[in-house]
């Protein structure tokens, strides 16, 4: 028995997991505990199997692990930047403001105020990334409006769930946060990646809306003309985006030659300024130039937009870090507030404390997840899940649907922290082995996950909704009728065809990978790009084009590097020597106590391409600006020779074909090497 518990440790370990939460313990403190037990247990089983690799002195990396893999995490730093600021939105009224004035907008249609909650929940994702913030806002303004007015009340729970969702999914989203770090890929990348995905699943979201308002009408009425206190104005509103748009393109095509990227946005970014400052002049000024119903949307509409354009376009730009884009979107929320005049001590205090208590959450199950990976990795659990995953038929295939499977049914019981800090750890070594793109399959894993929060019956959305939603019959405040209160089960029956729809969005993510891999950008072909070398092949001075030039001076056989020449001497390549500089165009390098050599004029270079440096005569100065060196035998001058070599130098003489090179005193102005130097 006791062999069979060392052979099978990494299995014990993880059901013992799963059991522990699943009976309700703390995460962090669940993890924690069990691997801090288990790896006593792996220490004392050691020598029984040679798969644990466990002893004593490894507890002393868990100090490293903490404070280097952990609080040094500047990834982590987005979490409290973006939690912060969704509540502050969130508590600055701005979604009650955005659900009255698109539900005003959307109203007049069969099921509007189903899409503006979708809308709305859209927005309030990609401004404030937190699901619980959305939901509990969504679930105190449009619930007991759609109640109102006969909505059926699991098709609007639903609706509010799953649009609250959103958040998982819409960048900026700690969801996409934290599987950025876990899977050691970029948070930009993963927001740009996850992008198309939430838009093509905010569409199915409005197309089963559309769906069940055809097949019936009464489960999500119109609002009636009294309840429309807005007015008209659509026309009014149509012609304000055509105005909008042309003055956005008007501006992209001025910003392309003037940015390197991302013309589009700025065009966009003029194209919104003009149409709110306008909205903002006709209210202010009452200029009458614009519906009330346009000038209302207009200026509700404009700031989030703004909000998300300073978190999300500044980081899809490469102006900001996800890190930065939060810090900004949290200032920005903060002048949003103080413009709505709802900035105060109360509110800061609140946003605060909550952003305290979900930071330390995140950072204490990560705390919890690294003790329990130091001693599950030490019994080889990485590989017994590796082995596991990679025998599954179907290869890749195979992979992505246990996985999916695996995910779907864990969210049933685990929260999308548990799974993102247990399970994906686990995931992630065996996808990048099959080849899998980790960005693809992290947006793929949080699509999964998203249904985490809306699973009956442990979805967090679900609880969220139920905190809000009336448990008792109340009266009306606006008609004064008596509704009964939303059940339970109601909430939950009104999730599932969301759930589905999300199962489908998965199916789809599989099948068109494309939608996330995207956020590659693709090279240009080498075969499109012009490299040029500077001055190859073009005349330089009197070089005629036979050899490159790379715009140096003329190579006339072997440089002087400060020999002194006063003639003109040209080389076979027709370009002209210097006079009085060295081969390279350098002044010539003299050491006090040498005198110069009176110049010489040279001559026509013969056929083997060096340059003649005509007759040097009898020089002190060095070849190369050094002392003369003495050895053995003292060089005598010369007149130059027939190749235009110049004799008087310490400058070796090649050999001739088949021969050896001269020493000793064989060698004309040699040296001798049978005997010690002379340095005199």
């Amino acid at each position: 028995m006791t062999e069979f518990i060392a052979h099978n440790l990494a299995p014990i370990m993880f059901v013992t997991l799963v059991v522990v939460l699943l009976l309700g313990y703390p995460v962090a403190f669940s993890l924690a505990a069990i691997g801090l037990g288990f790896f006593v247990i792996g220490v004392e089983l050691a020598p029984l199997s040679s798969d644990i690799n466990l002893f004593w002195p490894l507890l002393g990396a868990l100090p490293d692990r903490f404070f280097g893999g952990v609080m040094s995490n500047d990834t982590l730093l987005a979490i409290p930047f973006f939690t912060f600021m969704g509540l502050i939105l969130e508590r600055s009224g701005m979604a009650e403001d955005l659900l009255e004035t698109v539900g005003q907008l959307f109203g007049p249609l069969r099921g509007g105020l189903a899409y503006a909650v979708i809308f709305v929940g859209a927005l309030l994702a990609a401004t404030t990334g937190v699901v619980a913030a959305s939901v509990i806002a969504m679930g105190l303004i449009s619930l007991p409006i759609m109640l109102r007015y006969g909505y059926d009340r699991k098709l609007a729970s639903g609706v509010i769930v799953a649009s609250g969702t959103l958040a998982q999914i819409v960048p900026p989203s700690l969801v996409l946060i934290v599987l950025a770090d876990q899977l050691g890929r970029s948070v930009g990348d993963m927001y740009s990646g996850a992008l198309v995905p939430a838009l093509v699943l905010t569409g199915l979201y409005l197309l089963y809306m559309f769906a069940v308002t055809m097949l019936n009408a009464k489960s999500a009425p119109a609002l009636p003309p009294e309840a429309r206190t807005l007015g008209g104005g659509v026309t009014s509103l149509f012609l304000s985006i055509v105005a909008a748009v042309a003055i956005a393109y008007v501006a992209t095509l001025y910003f392309e030659g003037e940015v390197q990227q991302g013309a589009a946005i700025w065009g966009a970014v003029v194209g919104v300024v003009a149409i709110y400052t306008v909205a903002v002049l006709n209210k202010a000024l009452k200029l009458k130039l614009l519906s009330y119903l346009t000038q209302q949307v207009i200026i509700v509409m404009v700031p989030p937009l703004a909000l998300i354009f300073l978190v999300l376009g500044t980081i899809f730009l490469g102006v900001a870090t996800p890190t930065e884009g939060g810090a900004m979107g949290a200032v920005g929320a903060l002048i949003l507030a103080f413009s709505k005049r709802r900035l105060n001590t109360t509110l800061m205090v609140q946003a605060m404390e909550a952003t305290t208590k979900l930071s330390a959450f995140v950072l204490f199950i990560l705390i919890g997840a690294r003790v329990f990976s130091l001693t599950f990795y030490g019994v080889n659990g990485h590989i017994w899940v590796e082995e596991l995953l990679t025998s599954v038929p179907g290869g890749e295939t195979g992979f992505l649907i246990v996985v999916n499977v695996l995910v779907f049914f864990l969210a049933f019981f685990l929260d999308f922290f548990e799974l993102a800090f247990i399970i994906v750890p686990l995931l992630a070594p065996v996808a990048d082995k099959l080849g899998i793109d980790l960005i693809w399959f992290g947006v793929l894993l949080g699509i999964n996950m998203q249904t985490s929060f809306m699973h009956p019956p442990f979805g967090f959305a679900l609880f969220y909704l139920r905190s809000v939603a009336a448990k008792v019959p109340y009266l009306d405040r606006v008609t004064g009728k008596r509704m009964e209160p939303v059940t339970t089960g109601q909430i939950y029956w009104g999730a599932v065809p969301f759930v589905c729809i999300q199962v489908v969005m998965v199916g789809l993510t599989i099948a068109f990978p494309g939608m996330v891999m995207r956020y590659k950008s693709e090279a240009p072909p080498p075969a499109s790009q012009d490299f040029k070398v500077p001055g190859f092949g073009e005349s330089t001075g009197g070089n005629n084009g036979n050899a490159p030039s790379f715009g140096l001076p003329p190579l006339g056989g072997a440089p002087s590097f400060g020999t002194p020449g006063g003639g003109n001497g040209s080389g076979s390549t027709g370009g002209s020597g210097t006079s009085g500089n060295g081969g390279f165009g350098l002044p010539p390098l003299t050491f006090p106590g040498s005198q110069p050599a009176p110049g010489g004029t040279g001559s026509q270079g013969g056929t083997s391409g060096a340059g003649s440096a005509g007759q040097a005569g009898q020089s002190q100065a060095p070849a190369f600006g050094l002392p003369p060196l003495e050895l053995g035998n003292k060089p005598t001058g010369s007149q130059g020779d027939a190749n235009g070599t110049a004799s008087g130098t310490t400058q070796p003489q090649k050999p001739a074909n088949g021969q050896k090179p001269a020493t000793g005193n064989d060698a004309s102005g040699g040296v001798d090497l049978s005997k010690p130097p002379s340095f005199n």
